[in-house]
């Protein structure tokens, strides 16, 4: 008999819990349960107070969890917005792809949350206070999906080198053709969308052990965290495959990515900049900030210890960064280029005359890639 987790506050959310573990054993699965409560009693504490017992209780469950999970096939968990963000805590101690659900009202912005690991999420649409039909209904679908988890044919190994390749709609055509020439070549790729949480997700793929090597195509993650973007704590972004073989390319390095156009400050407006989508603006950098982009870009390269190729397409960092685009700036280019060749120590650098979207610019960087991965195997 399958045995699944089920995590949440059964001080405040019993007769709800009690419900979803009945529908659990009615698909034939068996319970077992994780209280995660805090215990208040009735209390009504502070702001500080309650935060700094929400923070214990969340370390205690994510130490807790992995040991009630060893026999477990999936964990669900109920939450709105305290008992969401404990029981979300509580899961990221189980491994990326271990099966996840989070049942809540969505009462915060789920994507710090979710950045580095794999939970569904089914909304509540109401909130849990008591059962209803809508709330019976979330309940018996979430315990049918449990259930289909449960069953689930396990993926086969990959018995392929895995590239973990980082990307954005800015790079979209480099990174498809990469996907292309990787698959050719016998390798599996991973694309990370880097956006500001995207990273999050490269990086616990990297300290997991799955990524062989790394082509660091899009950058543009340096600018959300050190300028004016959104992003999770992402300390080891640029330094965590400093042990792999790596090819890296200054994508999107220049502009900051911010939200809708409805929302940026004037001041960036004043600059050249286009709306990418109905959420996000992009604004090119000064050449100030790039100045100091490529000086942090360089120093957190020269951690390397395996092979690692810099490419500059000094035909355009963007697709729009091109003659004719919004942003296009080969000035900031230039100012990239010469720091990131000066300051290399740990790290070789390459121009080649060509935009980044190019198919010549992919080639190159297969190129480097596979002469990296070679000189890896050759000095272990």
């Amino acid at each position: 008999m399958a045995k699944v987790l089920l995590i949440g506050t059964f001080e405040t959310k019993a007769q709800e819990l009690t419900y979803l573990a009945a529908a659990l054993r009615f698909h034939g699965l068996s319970v077992e349960l994780m209280d995660v409560s805090l215990e208040s009693r009735g209390a009504v504490w502070s702001g500080a107070e309650k935060l700094a017992r929400m923070a214990a209780r969340s370390e205690a469950a994510a130490r807790e969890v992995s040991d009630h999970c060893t026999q477990c096939q999936a964990a669900i968990g109920v939450g709105g917005g305290t008992g969401g963000e404990i029981v979300l805590a509580a899961m990221r101690g189980l491994p990326s792809t271990y099966p996840k659900i989070l049942i809540t009202t969505l009462a915060f912005d789920p994507r710090p949350a979710l950045s580095d690991r794999s939970i569904t999420i089914i909304p509540t649409l109401c909130d849990i206070e008591g059962l209803n039909t809508q709330l019976r209904q979330v309940f018996e679908n979430a315990a049918a999906a449990v259930a289909g988890l449960t069953n689930a044919r396990p993926a086969e190994p990959n018995r392929k080198r895995s590239i973990a390749v980082t990307t954005l709609g800015a790079t979209g055509h480099a990174s498809a053709a990469l996907a292309r020439g990787l698959t050719d070549r016998g390798f599996e790729a991973t694309m990370f969308h880097a956006n500001g949480y995207g990273g999050a997700a490269y990086i616990r793929f990297v300290e997991e052990g799955h990524a062989d090597a790394v082509i660091d195509l899009n950058v543009h993650e340096l600018g959300r965290m050190r300028l004016a973007g959104a992003h999770v704590p992402m300390p080891t972004r640029f330094t965590v495959a400093a042990h792999l073989p790596r090819v890296v390319l200054p994508g999107a390095l220049n502009f900051i990515g911010l939200g809708a156009i409805e929302t940026v400050r004037s001041r960036y407006l004043a600059r050249p900049h286009y709306r990418h989508t109905m959420q996000f603006t992009h604004v090119k950098l000064t050449e100030d900030e790039m100045r100091a982009q490529a000086r942090r870009l360089a120093d957190a390269l020269n951690h390397a210890t395996a092979p690692c190729h810099v490419i500059l397409p000094m035909g355009g960092f963007s697709h729009q960064d091109r003659p004719g685009g919004a942003i296009e700036d080969p000035r900031l280019r230039e100012i990239a280029a010469d720091i990131l060749e000066a300051r290399a120590r740990r790290y070789v650098t390459e121009r080649v005359p060509h935009h980044i979207n190019d198919a010549e610019t992919a080639t190159a960087v297969m190129a480097r890639l596979e002469e990296a991965m070679t000189e890896r195997m050759r000095n272990d």
